[in-house]
């Protein structure tokens, strides 16, 4: 706010184009030709932008969650669970910047269920999304996570191969059946699994990402992404050779 008063955050310009446009691209130019998109407030606007910013050859499918007033981001998770469960799955946050190679990287990982993209820096606010690890293996996930306890934050980009959407899928709707299941984020089932053992990470360390929550950051996200060499015509010539 005020910003998104009338327009859902993903449709807030960078460098000249909504954040939406910055995700599809960089899905595009990691060879991702599906995408749903799960809509909700002004959700109109959404489906008005996605023909003229959807790269050349990707099919761009949105899905309505009436349920976004009232519900935690699991909602929107519970809405696609036979998308996620169906096979391998990249699932993004709304408001994630990120330069192509991080998609990249995150498909190129050792292959797990459940992967749960990871950076590090040197100390950790109580907004960030921190996760305990041993190794590779996630072993806790959230925000109160204690600093003896944090190794990294997750950049909210997950990947699902073989029965891991099924599993997440599951967690879901074992969530959604607790008195507070409405009100818990989807990244507190993620929390419940990595008790099997079934979530790894893949760490991004090196390469740039940010997250819009305040006018504040839009600055920092423009930063960003100009930084990223040549990001516009790198990600136009990506998309247009596949």
């Amino acid at each position: 706010m005020p910003l998104t008063e009338h327009a859902p955050k993903c449709l807030l310009r960078v460098a000249g184009h909504p954040i939406l446009e910055w995700q599809l691209r960089g899905l595009a130019a990691a060879g991702i030709r599906h995408v749903t998109l799960v809509t909700g407030f002004e959700a109109e606007a959404l489906e008005g932008a996605v023909p003229g910013i959807a790269p050349p050859g990707m099919v761009v499918e949105t899905l309505y969650n009436p349920f976004f007033a009232v519900a935690e981001n699991i909602g929107s998770c519970f809405l696609v669970r036979d998308l996620i469960a169906e096979g391998d799955t990249v699932l993004l946050n709304g408001d994630t910047l990120f330069e192509p190679a991080v998609l990249k990287r995150l498909l190129a990982s050792p292959h797990a269920p459940i992967t749960v993209t990871i950076d590090r820096k040197a100390a950790y606010d109580a907004d960030d999304m921190k996760v305990s690890l041993d190794g590779t293996r996630l072993t806790a996930i959230g925000k109160t996570l204690l600093p003896g306890e944090t190794d990294g934050e997750s950049i909210g980009m997950l990947l699902f191969r073989g029965h891991g959407g099924r599993v997440f899928a599951a967690g879901l709707e074992a969530a959604l059946r607790q008195p507070d299941g409405l009100r818990r984020w989807y990244l507190s089932v993620i929390h419940t699994l990595a008790r099997t053992g079934a979530v790894q990470v893949a760490s991004i360390e090196g390469l740039s990402w940010g997250e819009v929550d305040y006018p504040a950051d839009l600055a920092r996200a423009e930063a960003l992404v100009r930084s990223w060499e040549g990001a516009g015509p790198a990600l136009a010539a990506a998309v247009g050779e596949r």
